[in-house]
């Protein structure tokens, strides 16, 4: 005969594993926060309107990082679905247009020394016979030059776009530099005013636990316990419910990745007419690199170094040579030091926890992950939303695996840019092409690459963070050297290649004809702004 307080606890389980998961609270405020809670609040909205709710606790007293100034392309989309006007954003957060980022001295460290790394994909058949033909005849030129407009573009300060063309389009593949601590508080508006987040400012002082380990309410300062069925830790690096609640283990890549400092600065321009980058410009110092992010009122700036290969007074005068060449009272701007773990949790979702932004981990800012791990860490929660916690353990473990293995290119991809240098000025630069700090996953394809070009086709998932052809920007960006196939390419193919540099020249003249400069655009969206869609 079944004991009957067994049978009861069975039941009660089976319960609580039914309950509909209807209350979703997002700890923790800045982009991370007010991004996740507004792509779960507009999916909800749009699909099961007045069945759940989304709130988000943020604390006064903790001030936002507030560096990431640089997006992909995915912000668009993001924005766009949360029903936000790209003109009111623009206008309210200080955001420029970015096309890509330019790499200087990352090779040789030579003054000529540069390459890109733009955002459209390569026009036309960007495949293994374009590039064995850009090899043979056209390698005077770089491979995003003769595959793209875009560095054409960059280099000449112009917009991917034209003031006639509708919010979120483009004429050339853009993302955005923003103002961070604007932004923060333009989707915090956003949210709690068009898509009824309720917003709540006070600190948590306690976790509280049901009787399962799941996070069953926040015990706070002003508010009481707030209940929730899932909660979202965006708590930056403290990482609250995850990382001090769940204690889930964080994972460092410091033996990979060896940057662990930035010093920070805000540069005004000399003039509100100043010409604006359509890029981010990434300089290589001797010990690390420099970001400079160009915003509709000023630049963002900042020195990202390895505190074991260079001291924090070395690093600060790199940067101050850095600006003297654009400022002419370095003494005068005040500077900000951050401190970077790169790393990440060893698992994201936890019981009915998820970690989003810093809380989950935090790299370095190259090639603005940082931001787009957010973003598609809120799409996937908003379009897998589980029902109840037995479809939760099931989406929990799908997100886990997704994420670690995103984790993980994005390590591999951003190593790509410190190994493949030919620098011996410094032992950072030596000590990044050590095979012990490349990772074997990485290895493995570059043996692959030695003797076929880069493919989708060499990467697993159907979706992912960074897609062939930014491999093969930056590895034939810094020389990496494909070797011929014991085949030539035959008359239609060679015609084929020459046909697409042809186009791509043509269509990169058309459009350095016609485009605006970014400053101009920037000028004509405030006056006049862009044509809904």
């Amino acid at each position: 005969m079944p004991n009957p307080i067994d049978s009861g606890n069975t039941a009660n389980a089976a319960k609580e594993q039914s309950k509909n998961i209807q209350h979703i609270v997002v700890v923790g405020g800045g982009s991370a926060g007010w991004i996740t809670a507004g792509t779960i609040a507009a999916k909800l909205n749009n699909t099961f309107a007045g069945q759940y709710s989304v709130t988000l606790v943020e604390s006064a007293n903790v001030a936002p990082i507030g560096v990431g100034e640089g997006t992909w392309p995915t912000m668009r989309t993001t924005l766009k679905k949360m029903g936000i006007r790209e003109t009111d954003f623009i206008k309210q957060c200080h955001v420029s247009f970015k096309q890509g980022a330019k790499f200087a001295k990352w090779v040789t460290g030579k003054q000529d020394d540069y390459y890109y790394h733009p955002l459209m994909l390569p026009e036309g058949n960007n495949g293994e016979n374009t590039i064995r033909q850009w090899f043979t005849t056209d390698y005077s030129h770089s491979l995003s030059t003769s595959l793209s407009p875009q560095e054409s573009l960059c280099e000449a300060g112009l917009a991917p776009k034209y003031i006639t063309t509708a919010e979120y389009d483009a004429e050339a593949n853009y993302a955005y530099h923003l103002d961070a601590g604007r932004f923060s508080e333009f989707l915090k508006n956003h949210c709690v005013n068009k898509l009824d987040v309720r917003h709540l400012i006070t600190d948590v002082v306690a976790i509280n636990n049901d009787d399962y380990g799941y996070i069953d309410s926040l015990t706070t300062e002003d508010e009481g316990d707030i209940h929730g069925d899932l909660f979202i830790d965006c708590t930056g690096f403290n990482s609250l419910l995850l990382g001090k609640h769940f204690d889930v283990p964080f994972k460092s890549c410091k033996d990979i990745l060896f940057v662990d400092s930035a010093i920070a600065v805000q540069v005004p321009y000399e003039s509100e007419q100043s010409s604006i980058a359509s890029h981010t410009i990434s300089t290589a110092q001797s010990c690390g690199w420099i970001w400079d992010i160009g915003l509709s009122n000023r630049r963002g700036v900042g020195h990202v170094y390895a505190s074991q290969y260079i001291s924090e007074q070395e690093a600060l005068n790199e940067l101050k040579r850095y600006l003297a060449d654009s400022v002419d009272d370095v003494e005068s701007l005040s500077f900000r030091k951050i401190p970077i773990n790169p790393g990440h949790r060893e698992k994201f979702w936890h019981k009915n926890c998820v970690a989003v932004g810093l809380s989950a981990g935090f790299l370095e800012p190259l090639e603005a992950s940082a931001l787009l791990l957010v973003e598609i860490s809120a799409a996937m929660i908003a379009e897998q939303l589980p029902v109840n916690r037995e479809a939760m353990e099931i989406v929990a473990q799908r997100f886990n695996d997704t994420f670690l293995y995103r984790w993980e290119r994005i390590i591999d991809f951003l190593k790509l840019h410190y190994m493949l240098n030919q620098r011996n000025d410094s032992a950072f630069w030596i000590d990044n092409r050590k095979a012990a700090s490349i990772p074997n996953s990485l290895q493995t394809l570059l043996t692959l690459w030695q003797t076929q070009v880069p493919s989708d086709n060499d990467f697993i998932h159907a979706t992912e963070v960074f897609p062939a052809a930014s491999y093969q920007y930056v590895l034939y960006g810094m020389g990496f050297n494909t070797h011929s196939a014991p085949w030539t390419l035959n008359e239609k193919q060679h015609d084929l290649a020459q046909t697409q540099f042809n186009l791509t020249k043509q269509k990169t003249q058309q459009l350095m004809n016609t485009l605006p400069s970014n400053r101009a655009l920037l000028n004509l969206i405030h006056q006049y702004g862009l044509q809904k869609i």
